[in-house]
C-alpha cells in the first residue's frame, strides 16, 4: 500500500505538485497496487482537484 505521506517523507527533494505527480507515477510503475491519500500536498501549486489528479496519475501509470 502506497501512502501519500510516505511519498512526501521519502521524497524530501520534491518541490512541486508536478514533481509529486511524477513520483507517484514512478511508484505505480514499480509495482505498487494501492494508493491512499492521507494528507494534502504542501506545495503552493497544488490544485483544488489534487486528489483526482494524483489518482489519475497512479492509475494511468499502472495501465501503461
Amino acid at each position: 500500500m502506497l501512502w501519500l505521506s510516505e511519498v512526501l517523507l521519502q521524497g524530501h527533494d520534491l518541490e512541486s505538485f508536478e514533481g509529486l505527480t511524477v513520483a507517484i507515477k514512478e511508484r505505480a510503475r514499480a509495482g505498487e497496487m494501492f494508493f491512499r491519500m492521507d494528507v494534502r500536498p504542501p506545495f503552493p501549486d497544488t490544485p483544488e482537484d489534487w486528489e483526482d489528479r494524483l489518482e489519475a496519475a497512479f492509475s494511468s501509470a499502472q495501465r501503461g
